[in-house]
C-alpha cells in the first residue's frame, strides 16, 4: 500500500480507461470552479462519470460536474477533469491527487491546472488571469503533503525538486498565445498560495499572505502540482481572479462562492480560448 493507494490500484484505473477510449492524451486539464465548460469544446468525446471509474473519488462541490472527458481540442488529444477534489471536502491528500498519477500512467506528459482564486495583489482586478509562477503550500507547512508516507520509485524520487514546479517554457507559450488572442491586457503572473479552506480568509490572514509574497489565494491546485512534478509531468497553472480579498477592517465586502461563479462565467470564454489555442503549441 503506497500512500493510501497501491500502484496496482492506480494501474487498474488507468487500464480501465485505456480499454474504454481510443484517445491517448498527452495533455491533461484540471478544470476549477465553474471552468468545466472547456470540456464542452472537445470533439470526438468520450465521458466517464467519476462514480463509474474504479477507485475514483467523487466531487461534491457546486460548479464541479464530476466527469472525466477524453477528446480532441483543436485536433489535439487531451483529457479534462470537470471538477476536482478538495482537501476541505474531507478527502485526504492521496485522494485529492489520485487522478494525477492515473494521468501519468495513461501517458500524459503535460498537466494544465486552472482554479478560481482571490486576488491579494493590489494591482490585480477581478477577471484577471494569473499565470502561476510559484506557490506557497500552506497545508504542506502543516504536514499535509501528498508525498508523505512510503515513496514508490515507479512514480518518482523520494525528494522531488519544486523550484521549477511551473514550467518556464509553457508560461512563455501562454504569454505568446495571450498576445495573439488579444488577452494580454488581463494576463498577470504571480505566486499562488493554497490554504486548506473551506472558510475564506480573515483580514489578518490576507495581510499575512501579502507580506510573505502571495499574489492570489485559493483552496486547491498545489497538491496536484506536487504529485505531477513528482511524476515528471510539465505543469502550467492558471488562476482566474474572481474576487479581491478584504484587507481593510472598515470594508463591508464579503467573499462568497456565488460571486466566484459569476466572475468565472464572465471570463470563461477568454480562458477557454487561451487554453485551446495554447494546446496546439505544446
Amino acid at each position: 500500500m503506497e500512500n493510501g493507494y497501491s500502484f496496482e490500484e492506480y494501474k487498474e484505473t488507468a487500464d480501465w480507461l485505456l480499454a474504454r477510449t481510443e484517445q491517448r492524451p498527452k495533455v491533461a486539464i484540471i478544470c476549477g470552479s465553474g471552468l468545466g465548460g472547456l470540456a464542452e469544446l472537445l470533439s470526438d468525446k468520450s465521458a466517464f462519470n467519476y462514480k463509474d471509474i474504479p477507485h475514483f473519488p467523487s466531487s461534491t462541490v457546486q460548479g464541479h460536474v464530476g466527469q472525466l472527458v477524453f477528446g480532441k481540442l483543436q485536433g489535439h488529444e487531451c483529457v479534462c477533469m470537470r471538477g476536482r477534489f478538495h482537501f476541505y471536502e474531507g478527502y485526504d491528500m492521496y485522494t485529492v491527487t489520485f487522478p494525477v498519477r492515473v494521468f501519468f500512467l495513461l501517458g500524459v506528459e503535460t498537466l494544465i491546472v486552472t482554479n478560481a482564486a482571490g486576488g491579494l495583489n493590489d494591482s490585480y482586478d477581478v477577471g484577471d488571469v494569473m499565470l502561476i509562477k510559484d506557490h506557497l503550500n500552506m497545508p504542506g507547512f502543516a504536514g499535509q503533503n501528498p508525498l508523505c508516507g512510503q515513496n514508490d520509485d515507479r512514480f518518482g524520487v523520494r525528494f522531488p525538486c519544486m523550484s521549477d514546479a511551473y514550467d518556464c517554457d509553457l508560461r512563455a507559450l501562454a504569454r505568446q498565445t495571450a498576445e495573439e488572442q488579444g488577452c494580454e491586457s488581463f494576463l498577470r503572473e504571480g505566486v499562488y498560495c493554497m490554504l486548506a479552506g473551506p472558510s475564506y480568509e480573515t483580514i489578518a490572514e490576507c495581510r499575512f499572505l501579502q507580506t510573505v509574497g502571495a499574489d492570489a489565494v485559493g483552496m486547491s491546485t498545489v497538491p496536484e502540482v506536487v504529485v505531477a512534478r513528482h511524476c515528471g509531468l510539465r505543469v502550467l497553472g492558471l488562476s482566474l481572479i474572481t474576487n479581491k480579498v478584504v484587507t481593510d477592517y472598515d470594508s463591508n465586502d464579503k467573499a462568497n462562492h456565488e460571486e466566484v461563479l459569476r466572475t468565472t462565467q464572465k471570463r470563461t470564454q477568454d480562458l477557454q480560448k487561451l487554453i485551446s489555442h495554447l494546446i496546439t503549441k505544446i
